[in-house]
């Protein structure tokens, strides 16, 4: 499988029936197509139960998410004004927001929005980071450029402060704990040492390391 796929297959099992998760854009969006059947979707523009991506007759402009994507809502959807979805974020009930990343600091900092010479606005996203019960993070390890995105500290503006618990890379999974960043799959043919060589923290190795699936 591709790396994006292996991304987001990999943190769609964070997810179980009854979860109700917000996805960002780009890989986190691909998430749907691989979480077990009972997982809610969540779009902050005002919906939880959202469904697969539409095209043609089914484009309905009233069932469009935070990125004007169409999609069909599954059976037991509920609709909602965009006050009442940033209260459902706030308030803790979220299972997990999935969202990307242009650093992940190891104490957890997330920075998300903003780069010299490329800024998109921070949307939701502050809240989303706060409210989930967990935020997982989905990227490729390093940048096209090469450069770590696992960094020591963040330099770009944040998007929340140790706000991060899981990081699934092309590479390997990462959690984020109070003892520092730990190991805890890799990809099949690659060593821990791979991985800490691509990144500015010192890498814990969990007991049990398991192996990610290519």
């Amino acid at each position: 499988m591709n790396d994006r796929i292996r991304i987001a297959k990999r943190a769609a099992a964070y997810f179980a029936a009854g979860d109700v998760v917000n996805l960002g854009i780009g890989i986190p969006s691909l998430c749907s197509d691989f979480a077990v059947p009972g997982v809610m979707f969540h779009t902050e523009n005002g919906l939880v139960g959202m469904g697969p991506l539409v095209s043609g007759p089914l484009a309905v402009e009233g069932f469009s998410n935070a990125t004007a994507m169409r999609f069909a809502p599954v059976p037991g959807a509920s609709a909602f004004d965009s006050a009442e979805s940033f209260a459902l974020v706030r308030s803790g009930k979220l299972a997990g927001s999935v969202l990307g990343a242009l650093q992940v600091a190891e104490n957890g900092d997330l920075a998300n929005w903003a780069q010299p010479g490329r800024v998109f606005g921070m949307g939701g996203a502050m809240d989303l980071v706060n409210g989930a019960r967990q935020v997982i993070i989905t990227m490729e390890l390093r940048t096209k450029q090469g450069e770590p995105k696992i960094v020591r500290s963040c330099s770009y503006p944040l998007t929340g402060k140790s706000c991060v618990d899981h990081i699934v890379t092309e590479q390997c999974v990462i959690d984020v704990t109070r003892d520092g960043l730990v190991l805890v799959e890799l990809l099949d043919g690659l060593t821990p040492e791979d991985i800490q060589r691509q990144i500015e923290p010192r890498l814990l190795i969990a007991e049990k390391l398991k192996v990610l699936e290519r």
